[in-house]
């Protein structure tokens, strides 16, 4: 997506490979030149679910140009259980441009709606405003999210759930000595050594569907969203099935 709008603006993007699984932000700081002005990071980053601290995180700050936009997408933050995190919102309202995107589509169970949110300083916000579409999220979207900040019960009953499946996901794959990264998002990058999109076909074919990510450069890995605990057992019986 940060690719189609870059070069829908006229801009030119620049990518910087990860490093063990991981957002590597001295090379990402690197990669920054004269031209550069705007930088994108996901943290929790898609689809390997790992996190960069927020030493990390002030220590890149202060390694690139003042006046370089820094966008961070933390769509999976609420998901996040290591407490070295950077939480990016805390620097929003700094001296230095820093916006922050989140949604309503993970954790809140939103995605039919699609509402998010950005938080930014005040300067940038008036920019967006100015070349935004109107009536670009509905009444009804916005009543949905308001109400979903007020519900801590279904918030925390949904980070129960995602963060004991995982607990669940890690035992089964240990002891079938499948590799997986460990996550700190809603999700799970499963190395299967064999062909991805083969192995997605076949959980398919079986009812259940996973993400080959071949597209994302993995070409032996998939990826599998956390569910119900009856729905991680189909997964794993599934994928026991598959492997054998």
């Amino acid at each position: 997506m940060y690719d189609i709008m870059t070069r829908l603006s006229g801009a030119k993007p620049v990518y910087v490979p990860l490093a063990r699984m991981s957002v590597d932000l001295d090379a990402m700081a690197a990669a920054v030149t004269s031209r550069t002005r705007l930088v994108f990071l996901t943290n929790p980053n898609n689809p390997t679910g790992s996190i960069f601290s927020e030493d990390a995180f002030i220590s890149f700050l202060g390694s690139i140009s003042s006046d370089i936009v820094v966008v961070v997408d933390e769509a999976y933050i609420e998901f996040v259980r290591d407490p070295a995190c950077a939480h990016a919102i805390t620097f929003a309202a700094g001296e230095r441009p820093v916006v922050v995107l989140r949604t309503f589509s993970k954790a809140f169970g939103l995605a039919g709606i699609r509402i998010g949110y950005g938080v930014m300083p005040a300067e940038l916000a008036l920019l967006l405003n100015r070349v935004r579409q109107p009536f670009n999220v509905n009444s009804l979207a916005q009543a949905a999210a308001m109400a979903a900040m007020d519900d801590d019960r279904f918030l925390n009953r949904t980070l129960e759930v995602v963060h004991n499946g995982l607990e669940y996901l890690y035992e089964e794959l240990d002891r079938m000595g499948i590799a997986y990264v460990p996550t700190q998002a809603n999700f799970l990058l499963v190395a299967v050594r064999r062909d991805a999109d083969e192995v997605f076909e076949e959980f398919l074919r079986r009812g259940v569907i996973v993400r080959s990510m071949s597209s994302y450069g993995y070409p032996s890995h998939i990826r599998v969203t956390v569910g119900l605990p009856e729905e991680n057992a189909r997964f794993i019986s599934v994928l026991k099935d598959i492997m054998q």
